[in-house]
């Protein structure tokens, strides 16, 4: 590429072609959260597979919790020998394809299927967040340095476009559907099929254009490819001292995203358990959400380049807070869907903040590593918020209204810790890793 063609805020060689593609994945895979996990299949598990059980929206998080324990156990792991083997887009078309299989397979979920589902979500849920962490891993190589909360917040922003485009087609089949009179268990297991379609179709740009620019790190003789995931990511744990602002977000994310992987995983239950909605008024809400939650993965990727991370993350948890209390005092619609918007508004920017930072705080030689151990985090939090609301919602006899409160908790406590926060001197940290993995590979 001429060197005046090359846009300053992308990496050099990298062409405007190749950050559409990268973001066509984040496109792609929202469908997935969007209708899976957020708008239809979600409370349609709760009140048809669950025959409206009081532990049925329990069994809901527990399901997730598994497949994020899952994901805790091998996203490091995984992404050390991705590192390490520069296979970062083999495995991404890998997790795409167990996805999208096993979203397809939820079409012959019916009622009283309980354990067909629970199989088919964790493994749903495990390749798709596979998926994420993945991706994600591409961005340092992408873009600048300080143009990171940019080409982010452009990915997250079209990504809640394909979020829009899966809802809006399943929305407008199950509105066909319930004019013929049709019951949910015949027209929620087709948008099931929508989804995985557009999942597969809306990715090949990404595997066609995105480059693995990542090359296969020295190896020792004689080790096995587990041993040597293993001990790469054994050095980085060593060596957690060096990247203490990492560590220190890295927790911060573990409760801050709690709340928002609550709020992801049971909006459309609250609403339909706690504000009366059913199941058109619910995914038209998520369509409206998705399009705030669009505006504000763009607008905060450009702020957060200029005001920096910590306050553009700390504008948002504000934001959460604002938003619990909205939904828990609402007894109307008019003041849930105001809450439901602030929180479309502070998800995509929330989001996006998030995976810049960390990209920020890598190194070079362990991008997929160090966002493994995003996913960790995140997973984490899918377990701990979504799993405490169900907890609470069962125990309390359905009060989803103090599940929600006892969500804001987790939002204060992250931004609590984001406050001790060095962004300059966990940089520092970052630039020098590959000094660090240097000395490392010279010792095997």
């Amino acid at each position: 590429m001429p060197i005046e063609d090359q846009p300053q805020y992308l990496a050099p060689g990298v062409s405007r072609r190749e950050v559409w593609s990268w973001a066509m994945f984040d496109f792609a895979n929202s469908g997935y959260t969007t209708v899976v996990v957020t708008a239809i299949f979600n409370a349609y598990f709760v009140a048809v597979v669950a025959r409206n059980e009081e532990w049925g929206t329990f069994a809901w998080t527990a399901s997730l919790a598994v497949s994020y324990a899952l994901i805790i156990l091998t996203a490091p792991v995984l992404g050390a020998y991705a590192d390490a083997y520069a296979v970062k887009k083999r495995l991404l078309l890998l997790s795409t394809i167990g996805c999208v299989l096993f979203t397809a397979l939820l079409y012959f979920v019916g009622p009283g299927d309980l354990w067909l589902a629970v199989v088919l979500i964790v493994l749903s849920n495990f390749f798709f967040t596979c998926g994420g962490n993945l991706i994600s891993a591409f961005l340092p190589e992408l873009a600048q340095g300080r143009a990171l909360g940019k080409v982010s917040g452009w990915g997250w922003s079209f990504g809640y476009i394909g979020g829009l485009l899966s809802l809006g087609l399943s929305l407008a089949y199950v509105t066909w559907a319930q004019g013929q009179g049709k019951p949910a268990e015949q027209f929620v297991p087709v948008t099931m099929l929508i989804t995985a379609s557009l999942f597969a179709l809306s990715s090949i740009p990404t595997f066609l254009f995105l480059k693995e620019r990542a090359v296969p790190q020295p190896h020792v003789s004689g080790r096995t490819v587990i041993r040597e995931a293993f001990g790469r990511l054994g050095e980085t744990i060593a060596h957690v001292r060096d990247y203490r602002d990492l560590a220190r977000f890295l927790s911060c994310i573990v409760f801050y995203q709690a709340g928002i992987q609550t709020v992801i995983t049971l909006a459309a239950i609250y609403a339909q358990q706690a504000m009366g909605f059913d199941t058109g008024d619910t995914m038209f809400l998520v369509l409206v959400v998705n399009v705030t939650a669009s505006a504000g993965a763009f607008a905060f990727g450009s702020i957060q380049d200029r005001i920096g991370h910590i306050p553009t993350i700390a504008l948002t948890l504000g934001g959460w807070i604002v938003m619990v209390l909205l939904a828990w005092m609402a007894e109307d619609r008019p003041l849930f869907w105001l809450a439901a918007n602030l929180a479309g508004l502070c998800l995509g920017a929330s989001q996006s903040a998030g995976r810049a930072l960390i990209g920020y705080f890598s190194p070079d030689t362990r991008r997929a590593e160090f966002f493994g151990l995003w996913g960790l985090a995140v997973n984490l939090s899918s377990i701990l918020g979504p799993v405490t609301y169900g907890l609470v919602s069962w125990i309390s006899g359905g009060d989803h209204r103090l599940a929600m409160l006892i969500t804001g908790i987790y939002f204060i406590i992250g931004l609590a810790i984001l406050m001790g926060i060095n962004v300059a001197r966990g940089r520092e940290a970052a630039l020098r890793g590959g000094t660090i993995s240097g000395a490392a590979e010279a010792r095997l």
